[in-house]
């Protein structure tokens, strides 16, 4: 049961998307921080990282605790790689590829993010 609710976050890559989502205006996110936006089912993590003037998408669901938590993690940077720590337990995720920084957690599906005329979309190939 376990797997089968991880395994509806798959990471998309740019050249993967068949459709952008609207989720919102720039102004609707926080700077600095994140915000859960929901697909199809899907709850995705959204980063207005501002002091690296970046947007990031992944799954809110943390693969340890099973949790929708990852949109409330704080977000920063580990060897210049933009980072986010679970709030339940502290593990950092990579923004970029989704990857566990610090133990051998499953990684957070990644998704693209673009920004038009101060519209917010994330890319999706579902």
């Amino acid at each position: 049961m376990i797997n089968d609710i991880l395994n509806q976050y798959k990471p998309v890559a740019s050249e993967e998307v068949i459709h952008w989502e609207w989720v919102g205006g720039a102004e609707d996110f926080p700077g600095d921080a994140g915000a859960c936006v929901k697909y199809k089912g899907l709850q995705v993590a959204v980063f207005n990282f501002t002091r690296i003037g970046k947007w990031y998408a992944c799954q809110n669901l943390c693969p340890h605790k099973m949790e929708m938590v990852i949109a409330r993690g704080m977000i920063g940077e580990a060897g210049g790689i933009p980072k986010v720590a679970c709030p339940m337990h502290k593990q950092n995720f990579s923004l970029e590829d989704g990857s566990c920084m610090t133990t051998d957690l499953p990684a957070l599906a990644t998704f693209p993010v673009k920004v038009v005329d101060g519209q917010v979309f994330v890319g999706f190939n579902i």
